[in-house]
């Protein structure tokens, strides 16, 4: 069944320009459309955030985020973002069009893939990230799905929905952003993520190419996310017997547990990749791991120049092609105004004479000169009015827009039924940053009225010097910064006693230093002066809750209890050990004990001491051997609870061996 007949923008126009004709997939931010860009006649895809994520703040400025930082990538192997707005409920970008599908509808189609067919997908995308990379950008989302492959090979990035700057801050608190199955360790334990994590995900995609599955496998999220933490990324040629050595070195160079160790980023990982690449032969690239589907098709060596055969990329999608001739030109002749001349009035026939008198011809003369005369009233206004619309009408003066702001200019424009081609920014040590320097056509040409105008908008001097920063509050901080012409970049926290908490202690560049605009400058935060955490195991829940406050923390009481050798009632655990160092207001969970768990014990009279002391033990117990005088055997002739009576968990069982 057609999905898209229940989707209430399918056929609608959004914004007054974009014809929405399919919905092409459901995201958990968005929904992408396939449409035509009315105003230019191209097919697009746009992306709209659903509209019950459109109140909060944050997701709108996550969407619009995506827009300016791909609008920023000039890349081949990166999906264009071409425009960026909103009407009513629905926040939309419009994104270039890939007819194909996505790496991991091939991985489904295909399982593993030969060498080279992963190395012709790997390094694209590697050369996409790299240019973001150096365009101080991180994608940290990268995955089979946001790898697409058109019809033609071509592999392009999308989705840079979740991209920050390299140095911007990227922790959270009670969530991890990305997809679990790629996510790097210091994601996971720290929440922060530089072009190391990319590197990390592109190692694990890599993976899965070569041997058709996932490195780590779990029935629950949290069991992915520890396998991460905690153990490697195996060999593919663990899965793939006979896989390349240099293959298995690629991906334990990509996905090292620790990112030092890494490549720093995608540039680095794509020189790697081609030296393994070169040092590998016909045989070795064209393997057919034992993971390929038979089904899939296998191109082998005679066909060693594409990407994907192309039998393996028809779109999951229905794919848009361009408009067909017929419709762009009959579309063209409803958009051109024609000029439609009066119809010439024919004299009206002479009535017959009445006899015997003879009719008055005096009358109908003068009305025959009237029509003529109105006709030709008509005919010379129309012909003025062609004129007038030929060399005039339909064109439209580009308004004067030097000096204004880039969002005053746009809305200008589209006052005066004009549109924005495209936006260039370029430094000005004159033009203050964000206004408009110049535009494409000038101020007071000729154009279309329905056509668009490049505007050239300062990006402020191309060098300016970062801002004193110590001592203030990190949002006013990250404010000066953005007026500097500066980039806010990764935020660090730490203690310190003479700067409050949550102010900024210093940067990097430090202040005064000359940086070129846009550069990212990192910040250390300060957490205030150290908490010392007060032990309060064994404690009541109200004495152990006065002392953490007294010390400056939050309390949370965990709702489950646990058994324990801590009386019932009392502290079992606390998640932050004792003397350990938190910032003020940071808070400590409290596990309350509900007593030790009653456990028989199990006869050991008559064992070997060592049997015994084994068997206590398994069951739960601690042992006490005490041993008789003079030591005659080491046979058990007595314990301090009787075989099959209760005892607490953890508690200490004697056991006693003949004596005299």
């Amino acid at each position: 069944m057609d999905t898209t007949l229940h989707d209430p923008l399918v056929g609608q126009v959004l914004d007054g320009r974009y014809r929405v004709d399919a919905r092409i997939a459901v995201g958990g931010m968005a929904t992408v459309y396939r449409a035509v860009d009315t105003r230019l006649d191209r097919v697009l895809a746009l992306k709209v955030m659903h509209p019950s994520l459109a109140a909060d703040a944050s997701f709108v400025e996550r969407f619009i985020r995506e827009a300016k930082s791909v609008a920023r990538l000039a890349h081949p192997n990166v999906v264009g973002v071409f425009d960026q707005g909103a009407q009513d409920q629905y926040v939309y970008l419009a994104m270039e069009y890939v007819a194909g599908c996505t790496l991991r509808d091939v991985l489904r189609e295909r399982g593993a893939l030969q060498p080279r067919a992963a190395l012709d997908i790997l390094e694209p995308v590697l050369a996409a990230l790299g240019a973001a990379h150096r365009a101080g950008f991180v994608h940290r989302d990268m995955k089979p799905e946001n790898v697409l492959i058109g019809d033609d090979g071509r592999v392009k990035v999308a989705d840079f929905g979740l991209v920050r700057a390299v140095d911007s801050v990227t922790s959270t608190t009670g969530s991890v952003l990305g997809t679990v199955s790629y996510l790097a360790p210091e994601q996971i334990e720290h929440g922060t993520a530089d072009t190391r994590a990319d590197v990390y995900a592109c190692g694990v995609v890599l993976y899965e190419m070569l041997t058709g599955a996932k490195p780590h496998h779990g029935d629950t999220p949290a069991q992915i996310l520890y396998a991460h933490l905690h153990e490697g990324v195996p060999a593919p040629s663990v899965a793939v017997p006979g896989l390349a050595l240099e293959l298995d070195e690629l991906v334990a160079s990509a996905t090292a547990r620790n990112p030092d160790v890494r490549p720093h980023d995608a540039v680095a990982l794509l020189a790697q990749t081609r030296t393994a690449r070169a040092a590998l032969d016909d045989e070795q690239l064209d393997a057919v791991p034992p993971g390929a589907h038979s089904s899939a098709g296998r191109s082998g060596a005679d066909d060693r120049t594409s990407v994907i055969p192309r039998a393996l990329t028809t779109p999951v999608t229905p794919a848009a092609g361009p408009l067909p001739a017929e419709a762009v030109r009959e579309e063209a002749v409803n958009r051109t105004s024609r000029l439609i001349m009066p119809q010439r009035i024919e004299d009206e026939p002479e009535p017959a004479p009445r006899r015997p008198r003879r009719p008055s011809r005096g009358r109908f003369d003068n009305r025959r000169g009237l029509i003529a005369i109105v006709a030709a009233l008509l005919l010379i206004f129309g012909v003025g009015a062609g004129v007038w619309y030929i060399n005039s009408g339909q064109f439209t003066r580009v308004p004067a827009l030097i000096g204004q702001s880039e969002d005053a200019a746009k809305k200008k424009l589209s006052g005066a039924g004009l549109g924005v081609r495209k936006v260039d920014r370029q430094f000005s040590d004159t033009v203050e940053r964000g206004q408009v320097m110049s535009t494409d056509p000038a101020t007071g040409a000729r154009i279309r009225g329905n056509g668009s105008v490049t505007l050239v908008v300062s990006r402020g001097p191309e060098t300016a010097q970062v801002p004193q920063l110590d001592g203030m509050p990190l949002d006013k901080a990250k404010s000066e910064l953005n007026k500097a012409g500066f980039a806010p970049g990764d935020t660090s926290s730490e203690f310190n006693e003479s700067v409050p908490q949550g102010s900024v202690i210093r940067t990097d560049p430090a202040a005064g230093v000359k940086r070129h605009t846009d550069t990212a400058v990192s910040m250390v935060v300060s957490k205030g002066a150290p908490v010392d955490v007060p032990g309060v195991v064994g404690d009541s829940v109200a004495d152990a809750t006065a002392a953490l406050q007294n010390a400056g923390l939050q309390v949370t009481v965990a709702p489950d209890q646990v058994n324990s050798a801590q009386e019932a009632g009392k502290v079992a655990a606390q998640s932050a050990a004792e003397h350990a160092q938190l910032a003020k207001g940071d808070s400590v969970t409290l596990t309350v004990s509900k007593g030790p768990r009653m456990i028989p014990v199990p006869k050991v009279t008559g064992e070997k001491a060592a049997d015994a002391q084994r068997d206590l033990e398994k069951a739960g117990f601690k042992v006490k051997v005490d041993r008789g005088f003079p030591f005659l055997s080491d046979e058990v002739s007595g314990q301090s609870v009787a075989a099959g009576a209760q005892a607490p968990e953890g508690s200490t069982i004697t056991i006693t061996t003949k004596g005299l």
